[in-house]
């Protein structure tokens, strides 16, 4: 035949309509009317629902919320209006949505993975970590074990109102002691004589959302040592004994993050998330999620960081002439455009998987590539927070003003980096994973031909 035909392709391939502002890179590329397999009319309804949330009550404000360190209580339940505060938590949570007769609906078609990350990406768009993760940073995390594992009684008291943006919750694990290193930690929580309730005593460090929470999912050792010790308990923060502070860190301020202490405080035993000493399991049971997540977030904050550039390098003259007119600038735009472009290809292929395999398929065979794409995208991030602050030069050295995004992105890569799995452990677990899984095929293989030959 000579050339390739196109017709037995049978997946579809919807051409969409330009969208957004077409700075070169600014916006992934079915933005800019590429044909794509992935996106349905649905997700075009959805992107302008989350950027006209995003444009009109997120972007005035991220300057004033990040330099407050917190944010305004109402903003939470013009998220659930608006129709996206419940999409955030992997699923579209209908049962738990039915108590309002004003809940609102699920994307057209249904909500899918796809749907999840065009919520995380068009949020993002705002150029803080801490307003994306002060809105979504707790209850994506730390409702998901309330709703897979927690009882009906539990998650009629906490979801609904959770999802409707009038309580807060976050998840709490990580310690001074222990944070990638889960199976570690040393927070114990001992049954009394009666077993009417436990007592929970220990310390939890660089908890999201912490000091505005209600609820905390928490983890707790009940049992031995090591990861099957483990358990979850769901705290209430009006509960004696339960002190947050909040922490001068880095970056992600207006998120919240929190120092807490447990002393002596009493957890009735109908608090209990799932089974005692199974929570390791229903903590790794979101860990994907949570990842995928964050590499979504850290794509579009470098994106973020090469459109701020590009934007800069058009307007800004030196030496007689437009940044964007001097080569050296267009080769550091370059670098930019093909690390955040490839990154997001990965990410929408990832994404395409979680669409077409069940839960535990997810957890098999997704952990390594979800792990690698972590590292992938929080590089890119820092590599492209760097260069657009050598683009801005010293206007990305303020706090406000043209610079803003870049100087606060600049403070944000480390919390990318290193929560969810710090780059050194997820490129270890790849590696690890991908050779229990060559492994388990070798020993298929082995084992089949033992079979043949008898």
């Amino acid at each position: 035949h000579g050339h390739y035909s196109l017709t037995h392709l049978l997946m579809p391939t919807n051409q969409s309509e330009e969208f957004g502002a077409l700075v070169p890179w600014g916006d992934p590329n079915w933005y800019r009317g590429y044909s794509s397999p992935y996106y349905t009319d649905s997700h075009i309804q959805w992107r302008a629902r989350i950027r006209s949330f995003v444009d009109t009550h997120i972007m005035p404000n991220c300057h004033t919320w990040d330099e407050n360190k917190a944010m305004p209580s109402d903003v939470y339940v013009a998220a659930y209006k608006a129709g996206w505060l419940p999409g955030c938590v992997g699923m579209w949570p209908t049962k738990y949505l039915a108590e309002d007769p004003n809940a609102p609906k699920p994307p057209a078609g249904g909500f899918d993975a796809f749907h999840e990350l065009i919520l995380w990406d068009e949020l993002s768009r705002c150029g803080s970590g801490g307003v994306v993760w002060g809105f979504a940073g707790g209850i994506s995390i730390g409702l998901p074990p309330v709703l897979h594992f927690g009882s009906e009684a539990m998650k009629a008291k906490v979801a609904g109102p959770c999802l409707r943006g009038e309580k807060i919750i976050c998840l709490a694990i990580t310690e001074p002691y222990a944070g990638s290193d889960v199976g570690s930690l040393r927070a114990t929580a001992k049954l009394n004589a009666e077993g009417t309730h436990y007592v929970l005593n220990g310390e939890k460090k660089w908890i999201t959302n912490g000091v505005f929470a209600d609820y905390f999912t928490v983890a707790v050792r009940t049992g031995g040592p090591g990861m099957g010790g483990i358990s979850m308990l769901l705290i209430e923060k009006d509960m004696p004994g339960v002190i947050c502070k909040q922490m001068q860190c880095m970056g992600v301020w207006a998120s919240g993050t929190t120092y807490i202490t447990f002393e002596d405080v009493k957890v009735p035993k109908k608090n209990l998330i799932g089974r005692e000493n199974e929570g390791f399991k229903y903590i790794m049971y979101n860990f994907n999620h949570e990842r995928w997540s964050i590499v979504a977030q850290a794509t579009r904050s470098a994106r973020v960081c090469l459109e701020e550039s590009m934007r800069y390098a058009m307007k800004r003259r030196t030496f007689g002439k437009k940044l964007i007119e001097h080569p050296v600038i267009r080769w550091k735009l370059a670098e930019m455009a093909r690390q955040v472009e490839a990154t997001h290809a990965a990410l929408e292929h990832i994404t395409y998987q979680m669409s077409t395999m069940n839960k535990m398929e997810q957890m098999q065979r997704l952990g390594g590539d979800t792990a690698l794409l972590k590292v992938q995208s929080t590089k890119v991030f820092e590599y492209c927070a760097r260069e657009a602050a050598q683009i801005f030069g010293g206007a990305s050295y303020v706090r406000g003003g043209q610079g803003e995004k870049v100087e606060r992105c600049y403070r944000e890569v480390r919390a990318y980096a290193i929560p969810g799995g710090s780059e050194e452990v997820m490129a270890d677990l790849a590696v690890r994973e991908g050779m229990k899984n060559y492994t388990n095929h070798l020993k298929k293989l082995s084992a089949g031909s033992a079979g043949a030959k008898m």
